[in-house]
């Protein structure tokens, strides 16, 4: 089953994040709380992490490419 990773909400007012560099990509492995990518938000960096064990299979924002919260990042194969 696939699983949609979407960008946290982290505070009031971040609305925007920037993928700064991706740490995994399609094929990897990943255990839950895993650092996924590197972001930017306008005050501070962090990491957005796998919700849970699974397989990395697509990633849907490019480095340098902009989310608003919510928004698909990239998405897992779990079992």
């Amino acid at each position: 089953m696939e699983r949609e990773v979407r960008v946290p909400k982290w505070g009031l007012t971040i609305e925007q994040v920037k993928i700064v560099s991706w740490l995994k990509k399609p094929g990897d492995q990943v255990e839950e709380g895993d650092a996924l990518c590197e972001v930017e938000t306008e005050k501070s960096s962090a990491d957005i992490e796998a919700p849970e064990a699974g397989t990395v299979v697509r990633l849907v924002v490019d480095e340098g490419g902009e989310a608003a919260v919510g928004d698909v990042v990239c998405t897992l194969e779990v079992s």
